[in-house]
């Protein structure tokens, strides 16, 4: 029995650095992964924008950077700092992940039928609930508690909010099908829907008046803060954050909802000039899917043999 619990308390309760170390070996292979994508696709004459690489791999770096530099340890110190560090994993490395991809990175993946099926996840009302499910579930003092410090749950949570902040993400920027009713509107509806409902946490811990994370002691007179102020100040950062984000999203939506537009244009002018037949449906997908210069290339060589462009080059384009 003794030893039982011995092995217990050694997988629950590692060193910080080493549970961080471990957390780095699913990016590791993430990175080798995305990498050999990129090259293949290059080497088919389909790369992948050198935009959306430096993105996936930002995405990538900013985890790695947050487990090992000082915000890492000082997250242990305050919830201040705890607050900050999961909202750069689960909102600003997720994001820029999510900008790396594209459907013909993800298309080996896809081509699983287990995976395939996943796609449904991408959902905007199935990716909020699971979100939010997760947001406040890691929350509830109890299991915010368990996740403090080198416990290997502590490494789990980071997982989990960074791969729901993925989710989260998806429908918004992410290459997946979505319903055909979300547009750029839905979006921003989207958008500040999630921030609201991480507002809503933000402000149960800038308004109580009751302690909810209890190992902070020790933070709290280093840094001479009362627990109620540690948890009012986190809760502003969170409330900012997601101010930021919101008029962060409207701007974007509006830039590339014009800029999708004109491209759209473009891509049927050129196909009208050149005598070749197209859908607009057809543009409308590749465009938002990011393969329009694809679509572009299909319809000069059609123009070139005098006939309609072979393939699809839309959301279901040859990865």
């Amino acid at each position: 029995m003794a030893v039982l619990t011995s092995l217990n308390v050694s997988l629950l309760a590692l060193s910080p650095t080493l549970v961080a170390m471990l957390e780095t070996v699913p990016m590791t292979l993430a990175v080798i992964l995305y990498w050999h994508r990129a090259m293949t696709l290059s080497w088919d004459g389909r790369p992948i924008p050198r935009w959306r690489q430096v993105c996936f791999g930002a995405g990538i770096f900013l985890f790695a950077f947050v487990l090992f530099s000082p915000l890492g340890a000082l997250s242990e110190e305050l919830v201040i700092f705890h607050m900050v560090e999961h909202l750069i994993i689960s909102d600003v490395a997720s994001l820029l992940v999510v900008l790396g991809l594209t459907k013909s990175v993800l298309q080996p993946i896809l081509a699983v039928p287990l995976f395939n099926r996943m796609q449904v996840l991408a959902n905007p009302v199935i990716a909020y609930f699971l979100w939010a499910a997760n947001l406040f579930f890691w929350h509830i003092p109890a299991m915010y508690d368990a996740a403090y410090g080198g416990a290997v749950i502590h490494g789990v949570e980071h997982g989990a909010f960074f791969a729901f902040g993925v989710l989260m993400w998806m429908p918004v920027f992410g290459p997946l099908p979505t319903p055909s009713w979300f547009g750029p509107g839905w979006k921003i509806i989207f958008v500040v829907v999630v921030r609201f409902t991480a507002g809503i946490l933000g402000n149960i811990l800038m308004w109580t008046q009751t302690e909810l994370y209890t190992k902070y002691a020790e933070g709290h007179r280093k840094w001479d803060l009362t627990a109620i102020q540690d948890q009012s100040i986190a809760g502003v950062v969170m409330m900012m954050e997601g101010l930021i984000f919101i008029l962060a999203m409207i701007a974007w939506t509006y830039f590339r909802s014009a800029q999708e537009s004109m491209r759209k244009q473009d891509l049927i002018d050129l196909a009208y000039m050149n005598g070749v037949e197209i859908d607009e449906e057809r543009v409308d997908r590749a465009v938002r899917s990011g393969h329009d210069e694809l679509l572009e290339k299909r319809i000069r060589a059609a123009a070139e043999a005098g006939g309609p462009p072979p393939g699809e080059a839309d959301g279901g384009a040859p990865g």
